[in-house]
């Protein structure tokens, strides 16, 4: 099960942080979601997540429900970063 990171950046880091969206969306195909946020950028976040399926996190990723818990997290949709554990 490869590793992902997501970095982007977030209107508000706190209501971000305190979202229960990121698991209401991204349960089904993520184990171990992990928040991170940067030192000294203060809008600039980052996840990791545990994906057994590629595909199925890119479908949601995709989604009308990944689309509309981004805007609710105030998800800067242009930054967003993903890496894949190689």
């Amino acid at each position: 099960m490869p590793k992902v990171i997501s970095t982007h950046e977030v209107d508000d880091v706190a209501h971000w942080l305190a979202s229960p969206k990121r698991a209401e969306v991204f349960s089904g195909v993520a184990e171990n979601i992990r928040t991170f946020v940067h030192s000294t950028e203060p809008n600039q976040v980052g996840l990791t997540m545990d994906i057994a399926d590629m595909d199925a996190f890119q479908a949601v990723l995709e989604s009308d429900a990944g689309a509309a818990a981004m805007k609710y997290d105030g998800v800067r949709p242009e930054t967003v970063v993903v890496l894949i554990e190689g």
